[in-house]
């Protein structure tokens, strides 16, 4: 019995116990791993060392993982102008909005896409994947807003990029996962449609929508070409625009040769602050919402 319980003892150790080739590629996936961390943490890291670094030392190569010169000019000068503000509150503003907006009808269009007895869904379907490979092209789209009255308002940002294809379908493929025996079961109770969609849809989709509105709202905070097209006025352009006109600025005056020490500071390390100010707070958002992100993307999107 003794014999029996030993050799039991011994075969769940065996069980339990990583095998030599085991140790090994956990300790070869390791090192790839720490390697692509490193790699992909280095010119973030780098950028952020040179926006506090001094112009000498940037154009001299000297800056990498740590600032060398240390130098606020260009914070200075950016954080000082009230227009800086107005256009950050700008984006902010945009990007809600735009946000909100496209969550609503990228929401619907693909609750209803999703129901494979809809008449007519390959048409619609087909209408949306169509435009993934073919616009109307610039001109067009901006007869088209200026027409409808659309410039120097949010709607000509909004409205325009309200629905992302990919997004849809994405969203498409969760809504088709879910079981429907939930949405029978709430028409038999007298849910109607929108209650359905409100009430059992959407709480039991909170991955998926949380990955389209961290989407969404990277596109439009990261946004610049449209607000840069349809804004005559500098007090309702974003803060994107603000910057890319500073860096515009700083570009000239430094090949006009004409640039003081301080205007030539700013023309060393303007992208570099740029880069940090645009996305410092979408870093700090994404760790709110990243436990969803992968979730959110493959539910319903790949099938076993």
């Amino acid at each position: 019995m003794s014999l029996l319980a030993s050799r039991a003892q011994r075969a769940r150790t065996s069980v339990h116990q990583p095998t030599r080739g085991y140790r090994v590629f956990q300790g070869v996936n390791g090192v790839i791993l720490t390697l692509v961390v490193l790699v992909t943490l280095y010119p973030f890291v780098n950028i952020i060392a040179r926006s506090f670094s001094g112009e000498r030392q940037i154009r001299a190569g000297e800056v990498a993982l740590w600032p060398k010169g240390f130098n606020l000019t260009t914070y200075k000068i950016v954080f000082h102008d009230s227009m800086f503000w107005r256009n950050y509150g700008n984006t902010v503003l945009y990007t809600v909005v735009s946000t909100v907006i496209a969550m609503v009808l990228t929401t619907c269009y693909a609750y209803v896409l999703s129901k494979k007895d809809l008449k007519g869904r390959g048409v619609l379907v087909g209408a949306a994947v169509f435009t993934m490979f073919f616009t109307g092209g610039l001109i067009p789209n901006y007869v088209l807003v200026t027409s409808l009255g659309l410039k120097n308002s949010v709607w000509a940002i909004a409205l325009p990029n309200a629905i992302s294809v990919f997004n849809l379908l994405v969203m498409k493929a969760f809504f088709e996962s879910l079981p429907s025996e939930l949405e029978e079961a709430a028409e038999i109770d007298g849910l109607s449609t929108y209650g359905i969609l409100l009430r059992i849809v959407l709480p039991l989709s909170k991955a998926v929508i949380a990955t389209m509105v961290l989407f969404y709202s990277v596109s439009f905070w990261n946004s610049w070409f449209s607000a840069y097209l349809y804004m005559d006025r500098t007090e309702l352009m974003p803060a994107t625009v603000y910057l890319r006109n500073l860096i515009s600025g700083a570009t000239t005056g430094g090949n006009a040769g004409a640039g003081t020490d301080q205007l030539s500071q700013v023309g060393a390390n303007i992208q570099a602050v740029t880069i940090v100010l645009t996305a410092l707070p979408i870093l700090c958002v994404y760790p709110f919402v990243q436990r969803y992100f992968v979730s959110g993307v493959t539910l319903g999107a790949v099938k076993g």
